[in-house]
């Protein structure tokens, strides 16, 4: 008699996390407003892959990742941009942008990613921080491009740091 695994899935908390629960969650930060933005450096193509969320968007998808860069010496470049959107007075606008860096080999079925900080680029976006200062000037106005294609009232209601850190005004 075989027993069946108990299945854990992750629970993305709506509204207020703290709602009726006395302190349970207290603190606990939303994902309600984080998206994951995948840019194809070569393509120069940028595009939402909400399966990143949990590392199955289709770029990470059947690749096994090593954290050492020269173990995937033929690996395709990628930029994962956490974009976080928020509310202010004004209107909504993209509070948290920070990028992290990935390479993929599908020949090989190998990638590299530095896990560590794909986790804390997330938490950094979601506290609203702009870190794009590592991204290739290509890719930095392809995400820009994307940002003002996708929602221009959100891209006009943006700080001018994400604006100049992308756009080298």
């Amino acid at each position: 008699m075989e027993e069946k695994k108990k299945k854990i899935g992750f629970n993305i908390i709506k509204s207020d996390p703290t709602d009726g629960h006395k302190g349970f969650g207290k603190g606990a930060l939303s994902l309600d407003n984080v998206s994951p933005v995948i840019i194809d450096v070569e393509a120069g193509e940028a595009e939402i892959d909400i399966g990143a969320m949990h590392a199955r968007s289709a770029v990470e998808k059947g690749i096994k990742f090593l954290p050492n860069k020269e173990e995937v010496p033929n690996g395709k470049p990628y930029w994962l941009v956490w974009v976080t959107i928020d509310r202010k007075e004004e209107g909504p606008y993209y509070a948290g942008v920070t990028a992290c860096y990935m390479t993929v080999d599908r020949e090989i079925r190998r990638g590299y990613k530095s896990l560590p900080v794909h986790v804390n680029r997330m938490d950094k976006s979601l506290k609203r921080h702009i870190i794009v200062d590592e991204m290739d000037e290509k890719s930095k106005k392809v995400l820009a491009d994307f940002l003002r294609a996708h929602n221009e009232v959100l891209w006009n209601n943006s700080s001018d740091e994400l604006k100049e850190s992308l756009t080298n005004l």
